[in-house]
């Protein structure tokens, strides 16, 4: 790029100017040191996201998938090349500024779920609140209360979260990532522990959300059937973009 933006500001608002893409990533490359030889598992990939896009990175096990998401995510750092969030780059950011970011303006859904075993479904939507420390405990609720209804399990608030199914796990992996009101959602394959009839419902359940609010979603996959949903699927292979 010829411009470099400036240094992206956790503190910042979420309000940028139209336009502006969700995620830009220019010419990143990741590298691991594996004993005495290297293993390049993103090799030089360029992609750009809309704000409020709903997009699938798809690819076989081992293909940059996930790497690619850590890295739009600030769980890991790019070898070479930049990530931008809202047209702001996160490299030289602390590992301080960074947590930041990562509370402010990113969700995410992991694959096993994440949930605290100990916690009920309401205490584990509430955790990233907590780690914000900016509402009130009535606002917190207010929040919950909202997107325990909206993810249909309402009447499961007070449960324990090894209580659930698979399915309902996930709901409650999805309002976790959303009580920030985060603008950009990260799913690591957030279909993969579930059967084939739950997994459609919760990819309805974030298609509906994406068109809801505008939420910004990223996820990956190598199941053709959670492809089919996305407006848009981007195909790893080896570490490169290999098709749109």
């Amino acid at each position: 790029m010829s411009a470099r933006p400036s240094t992206l500001d956790a503190s910042s608002g979420s309000t940028h100017a139209s336009g502006t893409p969700a995620v830009h990533i220019d010419n990143v490359t990741k590298v691991y040191p594996l004993g005495k030889t290297e293993v390049r598992a993103v090799k030089g990939i360029s992609l750009t996201f809309a704000q409020g896009e709903f997009t699938t990175v798809a690819g076989p096990s081992g293909c940059g998938k996930s790497t690619l998401l850590n890295l739009i995510g600030c769980m890991d750092v790019p070898t070479t090349g930049e990530v931008y969030l809202d047209g702001r780059p996160i490299s030289g950011l602390s590992d301080k500024a960074l947590t930041q970011v990562r509370l402010e303006k990113l969700g995410f859904i992991f694959q096993s779920f994440n949930l605290i075993p100990v916690l009920t479904v309401r205490q584990n939507i509430e955790f990233p609140l907590l780690l914000q420390g900016t509402e009130s405990p009535k606002e917190r609720a207010k929040r919950i209360d909202a997107l325990l209804d909206e993810v249909g399990l309402t009447g499961q608030a007070n449960q324990k979260s090894n209580e659930l199914s698979g399915g309902q796990r996930q709901r409650v992996a999805i309002a976790r990532a959303l009580v920030t009101n985060p603008r950009i959602v990260l799913a690591d394959e957030p279909t993969a522990n579930l059967d084939s009839a739950t997994g459609e419902r919760i990819i309805d359940l974030m298609k509906n959300i994406n068109r809801t609010h505008r939420t910004t979603f990223i996820f990956s996959t190598h199941d053709p059937k959670v492809m089919q949903h996305a407006t848009r699927v981007i195909r790893l292979s080896d570490g490169l973009v290999v098709s749109e």
